[in-house]
């Protein structure tokens, strides 16, 4: 059968009928509306208004075929029963409509485009006993609808590769899983006053929170998250400002000790190893070993203890990021810059001595940053030995000067 008119090409206008009353049972289940065109047998016809009852959300009400009907053929359904009616276009393809139950609640629904049988319809909250909206039209970014209500949403996000958060962004959690990056925001005079948005530092190096166009996060040009930090971020229209974003006032020193080999080399620390302010490395050595540092801020107080005549490199990986290198017996205090690592051990104002570990003719106590197996060591009680290039050549005892090995 066609439905197009042979004088005007268009869609036939259904016949009106003004008004119908179904329930939806176990006996009936979803029920399947026809257009009341002549020639349909069917007793479910979609009237201008429907009063419709359903016992269960499994029992459905469907439109007839858009593509029988005029753009703009609309109709009024009126939920009569105890739970929500839900109203789905031709062979419930697709959701129009859920009418929630509570007071008696309507919704007007029409057709928008009737390029196929599921067409698209537009739908306006008629009302109910109470004024009642559809929750699902009005929910927004940070808004979710639940039945007939609208309830707080904040889908969480996880990225790994630098990131800039924009409007639709509002009232999402983000967390960092990846190593050092970049948060960038968007502008603060462009999102307004009033957007916000959650970030956590899961990952393993320092994200650095970063305002375009020159803008301010508290005052400064960035923030620089440590793994594990959080917190609320918020626009005020010209600047930034993080809510949340707690710093430990407690220090809980505690020490990782880690066995080494050249065979496992290179090591890179997990973010639970790394939290360990003191590290000791132990093993025996056959060869020199690196061992990478998360690219974060941080201080470490870091001592070889391996045995074997080898050293212990630390570095962050970031290319042409400074390193540094300790011996065995060696103790060091490294800065890190999220880049760089940098030895900060010093002698401290006002010391009026300098004290140093014992050393060995192969790793002296006092030695040199380009060769350090030169330089100065104590072999025993009361002796003091020089080393060149590993080998003791000179000792110093209460005798005088001796050559040789000691």
């Amino acid at each position: 059968m066609s439905y197009n008119s042979p004088f005007t090409g268009n869609v036939i206008q259904p016949t009106d009928v003004s008004y119908a009353s179904y329930a939806l049972t176990s006996t009936t289940g979803t029920i399947q509306l026809e257009w009341p065109l002549n020639g349909n047998d069917t007793d479910y016809v979609a009237a201008r208004v429907m009063q419709v009852s359903t016992t269960s959300t499994a029992y459905e009400l469907w439109m007839p075929p858009a593509n029988q009907a005029s753009v703009g053929q609309d109709a009024l359904i009126y939920n009569t029963g105890g739970v929500t009616l839900t109203v789905k276009s031709y062979g419930g393809a697709s959701t129009i409509v859920s009418i929630p139950s509570s007071g008696g609640s309507s919704q007007y629904i029409f057709i928008t485009s009737n390029a196929n049988t599921t067409g698209t319809w537009g739908v306006i909250a008629f009302g109910s006993t109470t004024t009642n909206s559809n929750a699902a039209t009005l929910a927004g970014y940070g808004l979710t609808a639940i039945g007939a209500t609208l309830n707080q949403s904040q889908p969480v996000t996880t990225f790994s590769s630098n990131y800039t958060a924009i409007a639709s962004d509002r009232a999402n959690t983000y967390v960092w899983t990846g190593g050092a990056g970049t948060l960038t925001l968007t502008s603060a005079s462009t999102l307004g006053n009033d957007w916000f948005f959650l970030v956590r530092n899961g990952g393993t190096g320092t994200l650095a929170v970063t305002p375009s166009g020159g803008g301010l996060i508290n005052g400064s040009s960035s923030l620089d998250m440590q793994p594990a930090d959080s917190c609320l971020i918020s626009s005020s229209g010209t600047a930034f400002y993080s809510v949340g974003l707690g710093k430990s006032t407690q220090f809980n020193f505690t020490q990782l000790t880690k066995a080494v080999t050249f065979a496992g080399s290179p090591y890179t620390l997990t973010s639970a190893e790394a939290a360990n302010v003191i590290q000791k490395y132990t093993g025996t050595l056959t060869g020199n070993v690196v061992v990478n540092l998360p690219q974060t801020i941080q201080v470490y107080y870091i001592t070889n203890q391996t045995t074997g005549a080898y050293t212990i490199t630390f570095q962050t990986g970031v290319a042409g990021g400074a390193t540094a290198v300790v011996p065995a017996s060696q103790q060091v205090i490294l800065l890190c810059d999220s880049v760089n690592l940098y030895n900060a051990s010093t002698i401290a104002a006002g010391a009026t001595s300098l004290s140093l570990i014992n050393g060995a003719a192969g790793a002296p106590a006092l030695n040199f940053a380009s060769e350090t197996t030169t330089g100065i060591f104590r072999p025993s009680s009361g002796v003091f030995g020089i080393s060149i290039l590993g080998t003791q050549k000179f000792w110093l005892d209460a005798n005088g000067i001796q050559s040789g090995t000691f």
